[in-house]
């Protein structure tokens, strides 16, 4: 039982020398990357979010603020100017700015101006840009459809 538990015990001993060595060779060499990545993993890249999808973030919640001051009746205020952006931000992919998507954003901000120029009517006018915006991500990118729902007043 001695030599087993021995045996083991040198095999660990061996193993745990063997990989501070490749440390210090790695510290050594200077290259960090592949001192700092265990082999067969990827390097992880931090995402970063397009200019359309910024704005898309403030726009939801923009629209959630408003949804809420359409429900207590409260004043509307003044149409965000920065909502007109969604024509000329920068995508993800420049592909997806197709004549669809410029469609479905015409549609969008023209329910959405309507929102302020004809507040008696808000509620539904507010119901149509948000169906503007379904219609637009059942096509190009379905990700955000549960939270878009959400956003409909009953």
């Amino acid at each position: 039982m001695d030599r087993k538990l021995l045996y083991i015990l040198t095999v660990c001993v061996v193993l745990s020398c063997q990989k501070k060595e490749e440390k210090e060779a790695c510290a050594k060499d200077g290259d960090k990357e592949s001192c700092e990545q265990p082999a067969g993993r990827k390097k992880f890249d931090m995402y970063e979010m397009s200019e359309m999808s910024l704005l898309m973030e403030q726009m939801y919640v923009d629209n959630q603020r408003l949804k809420e001051r359409i429900k207590k009746g409260d004043t509307i205020g003044k149409f965000p100017d920065h909502f007109l952006k969604i024509h000329k931000a920068v995508m993800t992919d420049d592909k997806e700015n197709d004549a669809f998507f410029k469609e479905q954003a015409a549609k969008f901000i023209k329910a959405q101006q309507l929102i302020y120029s004809d507040p008696k009517n808000a509620k539904q006018h507010f119901n149509n840009g948000v169906d503007a915006c379904l219609k637009c991500h059942e096509v190009k990118c379905g990700g955000p459809i549960p939270r878009i729902k959400k956003l409909y007043i009953e």
